[in-house]
This record gives C-alpha cells, sequence and structure tokens, in this order.
C-alpha cells in the first residue's frame, strides 16, 4: 500500500491558533495511508531575492519538505481579508529562485477557520490565486469556510459532532483529490 506523505502549512504562528488546532483534528479524519506533518514557517527570514543563491538553512528545510511531500494541506486564518504576511513569505520562499518551485505540481487542499462569519472565504481566495501561478492543482470543491464557535473542536481535540460530518466529507475529497494527482 503507498504511504502519502502531506505538508501541512498552517499560516498562524499563535500558540493557540484555531488553525492549528484544525490542522491537527483533520489529520484524525486522514485514512491509515495518509501521514499529515505540519511544516513549520516561524523561523524564515523576510523573503529577500539577494538571498536565493544562499538560501537558509530553515528556506532548504521547507523546500526539501515540500518537495518530500505528496501533496500539500493550507490550514489559514485569514488577517484583513488575506492571508498571513507569515504564509505569503512561505510560499515566497519556496518558489525561489526562479525555476526552483518546490510547490509545482503538487496537489493541495485549502481550508481555514476565523471567529468571522464567512470563516476565510476572501483569505482562501486570495491563497488560491497564487497556488494557481505556482502551478498547484487546488481542490475547487467542496469549500469549508470553518466559523470557530463552541463545539467545533472536540474535548479531545478532535472535530466536535456537530462538524464531523462535513470536514470528514470535505476530507474524504481531499483524499480523492491527491490520489487522483499522483496516481
Amino acid at each position: 500500500m503507498t504511504q502519502y506523505h502531506i505538508a501541512v502549512v498552517v499560516g498562524s504562528l499563535r500558540k493557540d491558533s484555531f488553525n492549528k488546532q484544525l490542522a491537527t483534528a483533520l489529520a484524525r479524519l486522514a485514512p491509515v495511508d495518509f501521514t499529515l506533518k505540519q511544516v513549520p514557517i516561524g523561523e524564515l527570514p523576510l523573503y529577500n531575492q539577494d538571498d536565493d543563491t544562499h538560501q537558509a538553512a530553515s528556506v532548504l528545510q521547507l523546500k526539501s519538505d515540500i518537495k518530500a511531500a505528496h501533496g500539500l494541506l493550507f490550514v489559514t486564518p485569514e488577517y484583513n481579508r488575506s492571508i498571513p504576511g507569515v504564509l505569503k513569505n512561505a510560499l515566497d520562499h519556496g518558489s525561489r529562485p526562479y525555476g526552483d518551485n518546490a510547490w509545482s505540481g503538487k496537489p493541495a487542499g485549502v481550508i481555514g477557520v476565523s471567529v468571522g462569519a464567512i470563516g476565510t472565504a476572501l483569505a482562501q481566495q486570495h491563497l488560491r490565486n497564487i497556488l494557481a501561478y505556482l502551478n498547484v492543482p487546488t481542490l475547487g470543491q467542496p469549500e469549508a469556510f470553518i466559523q470557530a464557535k463552541d463545539g467545533l473542536f472536540a474535548p479531545d481535540g478532535g472535530i466536535g459532532e456537530g462538524s464531523k460530518q462535513f470536514l470528514q466529507g470535505w476530507m474524504d475529497q481531499y483524499v480523492a483529490w491527491v490520489r487522483q494527482h499522483t496516481a
């Protein structure tokens, strides 16, 4: 049986981030042949093209983790109607220097959670635009704009009963997407 390795990129650095919680809980919904591993992005230096010829160790590690993955899962909050700067920074590092795009061709899913009623809809749309340019085939449906409210997470850290069926359906579609694009 093939084992699928998924690089999970969480666009939040906050210790008690809802998106980190969601990424961890989603991993529990994946089938046994899928391993979801969060890839750290908080220690990356700010992207500077002058550094392309001598990339920092954290950048090289990010690119190595992305290249080794069969697929990508982006779990992002929404900051000021867009993606967080730390996520954009990671995307830029992973795609540079020109011609060395670690993201290219990796099937991806995009999801996020926010306290707002529209979840992370605008951040996800902006992220999808960037991923399209980076040649990342991204799951289009179902979309998942999750609102953080009581009961979203179970006491054990999993998904609460009120959202479990929906998020399991999302995960099942994501798994099928990755399998389709890595066959």
